[in-house]
């Protein structure tokens, strides 16, 4: 089951910091995005923050899920939920992430399309390193995905 969570977002902080190593910066954006939790078996396994950037154009801010329960499918099943959940209201969803072997490929399995990238974008925006397997993280590589709207193509 996924709902969304509109009060006390930040008891879900611990999780939250999986995907996004550095709280100052999750506060950036956890009150304005709209939050979203998928529980199995009475537990939270994924969260997920996604934004409104205009234009048509929403953005997944965050997107973790508990490491006993990663590459389960909680978090495809998630992005598959934010894209049909969102189809009517934007155009295209946009993820960015470090440039990680274990990150890129599976936002590229949801279908995301490298869109553009932000050199040095974790060096000068982070307090500290970030690695992920193994590599520091310093670019921010942006992907899209067209969201269909599947009441238009009736």
């Amino acid at each position: 089951m996924i709902r969304t969570i509109n009060s006390n977002k930040k008891q879900f902080l611990p999780l939250l910091l999986l995907a996004d190593k550095q709280e100052s910066m999750i506060d950036r954006y956890l009150e304005r995005g709209e939050l979203f939790v998928l529980e199995d078996g009475g537990s939270i396994r994924t969260v997920a923050v996604v934004t409104d950037e205009g234009g048509g154009l929403c953005e997944l801010k965050n997107l973790a899920t508990t490491p006993a329960d990663q590459r389960k499918g909680y978090g495809r099943a998630m992005v598959d939920f934010l894209c049909r959940h969102y189809s009517s209201r934007f155009h295209t969803m946009q993820v960015g992430t470090g440039d990680s072997p274990l990150t890129l490929p599976f936002y590229e399995s949801c279908g995301f399309r490298r869109s553009h990238c932000i050199p040095n974008f974790f060096t000068e925006h982070y307090d500290h390193p970030i690695f992920e397997a193994g590599k520091q993280l310093r670019d921010m590589i942006y992907l899209k995905k067209p969201l269909l709207n599947l009441e238009d193509s009736k």
